[in-house]
């Protein structure tokens, strides 16, 4: 049976969950002026308890489009707890990802606020950023941490168990002579500490802890370190859950600012032309073929490191505009706009290889654009440029281009204009993506 909170927990849950973009102080005034709600205006909740606090992390040398898809994951973990108990999920800062290499640029402690849009992600969940949790703390401190790490012994068949066992990689944490753990916490080590520190064999879904969380552990804040061995499990992208989770991560509105300026200014493209107007994501609710895009196409061509992983699955810089000729020509588009992390050099060889018949774009920074929004803030503008085209071609298994086709079935495209990449130099008839459709 439900149980009505006592004012005191409604007031904390009032303002971590309805008001966490917020300033403390403003916070404070949210407090006072809830005093004057009756008691029979109170939330119901299934428990008696104050608001607890998930924190996580995934592994270093895991990429930006991967840690969002872990996010959904940790996300929707956070609304199944709340089911039953006020959590609040605390988003980890941003910084030193393997294929952010602008080490010139400071890009540590970056907030989620420089990428996403926070008010967006609270329609799913309650949110708040690393410092105001730190802000919210009586000491800059995390009750408990669980490092999520494999089985010893390996596994032979799949099955969803856990348990406390000992450490067996290096894992970054060490207990000081103060009986306090210590680790990087996102750049924040001098200043926050752990008291407790376990490592946790894991094989499971997200959902599977969440009776250890609320039975197993009465923390405040309890931190999910290596948060990438949580799996979506029956929550993955054929459900409504994952693709409501998936739905608020809008992005910043800066950055989309910045891409709808060059999508009109070079592409002749515009969300009232292009049928790709983005409402509140929680009253969306678009049909296949609802978007037209704009009057280019789009490509995601990695380079790179790519030319090693996956040589034999990608065509050469040449190829790319034979590959693409005949699309053109069908949906009579005469631009194209490339996602690359090709050199200049490469870049120039591959418009001079399409000719001047087609106009052939890409996103260039400026020195102060690159250092205000980072090198993911970049790579953000890339991609909603990408997701607006009329046409659009990803990379093989490259997550940067899965969240591109995740984003344009959100805006209402044909999947058959969206799932699609092009094959090696010898191949006319590769296996193309998979059609990970929109649910509701």
């Amino acid at each position: 049976m439900k149980r009505k909170m006592n004012i005191r927990t409604v007031l904390e849950v009032l303002c971590v969950f309805a008001c966490l973009d917020l300033r403390l102080t403003e916070c404070k005034k949210k407090e006072d002026d809830a005093f004057n709600v009756g008691i029979n205006d109170t939330p119901d909740f299934q428990a008696s308890k104050p608001v607890r606090y998930l924190l996580y992390n995934v592994n270093p040398g895991e990429g930006f489009n991967l840690r969002r898809d872990v996010y959904i994951r940790v996300a929707n973990l956070v609304k199944l707890l709340n089911d039953d108990e006020p959590w609040a999920l605390v988003l980890p800062p941003w910084g030193r990802i393997y294929h952010w290499q602008t080490r010139e640029i400071s890009q540590i402690k970056l907030p989620w606020s420089l990428f996403f849009d926070l008010e967006s992600l609270r329609r799913h969940i309650p949110v708040l950023e690393f410092e105001e949790f730190l802000a919210v703390s009586e000491k800059p401190m995390i009750e408990e941490v669980y490092y999520l790490q494999r089985y010893k012994e390996g596994w032979t068949k799949w099955e969803e168990k856990m348990d406390i066992r000992e450490c067996l990689d290096k894992h970054g944490y060490s207990k000081g002579k103060d009986s306090r753990w210590h680790h990087w916490f996102f750049g924040y080590g001098d200043d926050v500490y752990a008291n407790k520190f376990e490592c946790m064999s894991y094989m499971g879904h997200a959902g599977f802890i969440k009776p250890f969380l609320m039975h197993n552990s009465s923390a405040r804040s309890v931190f999910l370190d290596r948060a990438e061995s949580l799996i979506h499990g029956q929550y993955s992208e054929w459900s409504p859950l994952y693709w409501s989770g998936r739905r608020s991560m809008v992005f910043a509105k800066h950055l989309r600012d910045i891409g709808d300026n060059f999508r009109e200014k070079y592409l002749g493209s515009t969300d009232k032309k292009d049928k790709t107007v983005l409402d509140d994501w929680t009253k969306m609710n678009k049909k296949h073929g609802d978007a037209k895009g704009g009057p280019y196409l789009a490509i995601h061509l990695r380079r790179k490191d790519y030319l090693y992983a996956h040589g034999e699955e990608i065509p050469s810089i040449q190829y790319v505009p034979k590959k693409v000729k005949s699309i053109l020509e069908k949906h009579k588009l005469k631009k194209v706009f490339v996602a690359t992390d090709s050199p200049d050099a490469e870049f120039e060889y591959l418009k001079q290889e399409f000719g001047e018949k087609v106009e052939v774009y890409r996103f260039k920074p400026t020195p102060e654009e690159h250092e205000k929004y980072k090198d993911g803030g970049v790579a953000i503008i890339d991609q909603w440029i990408c997701a607006h085209a009329r046409y659009f071609i990803g990379s093989y298994v490259s997550t940067f281009s899965f969240r591109i086709q995740e984003e344009r079935e959100i805006l209402g495209f044909e999947p058959e204009m969206t799932f699609n990449r092009l094959c090696n130099d010898d191949n006319d008839t590769c296996e193309q993506p998979s059609k990970w459709t929109i649910k509701y």
